[in-house]
């Protein structure tokens, strides 16, 4: 005799949805050739760190949060202008032994990629390492530094036709965009 087993609608729809991504990883590939959907580096390595980049007094700051990760552990290389950062976060082995309500931190290898700009000069990079924070300092190339270009806004006349006069106004465009900024242009008063 047969066990009675419950129904599960959700074991059905989840079943189906693993198909249909099968049959569309399938046909992505044979339609772009092999290589595609592959997972991307970081997703293979596991994490990656959160990063952030800025421009401050002529430098180029990349900051990346990797909080739990041993300085012996991190990696940093520039080969032409892609910046890779790669570590690991090892798992305590004796916490492995306790039993786990909830757990969100992500453990094992990380790798994080970007595109310096143009002009970055590999042998001025210096990197600092504290409190879980990696900082890579550069000098930045001149083409990112921001230039200020007066604007003059002519103010309404008035009921009399005279003009009241002009106030002066910067407005700060970065001098090239690019993948490591972010920088919107400022009206600086």
């Amino acid at each position: 005799m047969a066990a009675l087993t419950p129904w599960k609608p959700m074991r059905e729809i989840d079943a189906l949805w693993r198909r249909m991504d099968e049959m569309f990883d399938h046909l992505t590939r044979e339609f772009f050739g092999p290589g595609w959907g592959e997972p991307s580096s970081a997703e293979a390595a596991g994490w990656e760190p959160a990063i952030e980049c800025y421009l401050d007094k002529g430098e180029l700051i990349i900051r990346a949060e990797v909080p739990g990760v041993e300085a012996k552990d991190v990696n940093i290389s520039v080969v032409g202008n892609e910046l890779t950062i790669a570590g690991e976060r090892k798992r305590d082995t004796t916490e492995e032994a306790g039993g786990y309500f909830y757990q969100e931190l992500p453990y094992g290898k990380f790798l994080r990629k970007m595109t310096l700009p143009d002009g970055i000069d590999a042998d001025k990079i210096k990197t600092a390492y504290k409190n879980g924070i990696l900082e890579i300092t550069m000098p930045a190339p001149k083409q990112l530094i921001s230039k200020k270009i007066p604007l003059e806004v002519q103010r309404p006349t008035s009921s009399a036709g005279v003009a009241r006069g002009f106030t002066t106004m910067a407005l700060v465009i970065p001098a090239t965009p690019n993948k490591c900024s972010t920088a919107r242009p400022a009206i600086v008063r």
